[in-house]
């Protein structure tokens, strides 16, 4: 029983060995030229202007939103191409329901106007 789980162990310990290899040659290959700018706490290289706990607007999740929406219907898309000969007629019927109901999600979105930016 427990030989069935060899390959997944075997798996682990090559991915942790090649990660642990990379990450020490980036270490002592990689360039070091720190300046304040790189050590700052910042990403960006200066100083953040306003407090982290901002409120955004809602733009941005209704972005979000329509990135899941097109993500999900692409990652149903094509695994239903792939068998569409043997799913037949009801299989079309059902990914045809499944993209009116995605087109009306976005219709309702873009005469919301949430794809309109000021």
């Amino acid at each position: 029983m427990l030989e069935n789980y060899f390959p997944i162990l075997l798996f682990l310990i090559v991915g942790a060995v090649l990660g642990g290899a990379m990450l020490a040659a980036g270490a002592v290959l990689g360039p070091r030229r720190p300046d304040a700018d790189k050590l700052s706490p910042y990403e960006c290289g200066f100083e953040a202007f306003e407090d982290s706990r901002m409120k955004f607007d809602v733009r941005y999740y209704l972005v979000a939103i329509l990135f899941i929406i097109f993500d999900l219907e692409i990652a149903f898309l094509f695994p239903w191409a792939v068998v569409l000969d043997e799913i037949g007629i009801v299989g079309f019927g059902a990914m045809m329901i499944f993209l009116a109901i995605l087109v009306v999600g976005f219709i309702y979105e873009w005469k919301k106007g949430a794809l309109e930016w000021e």
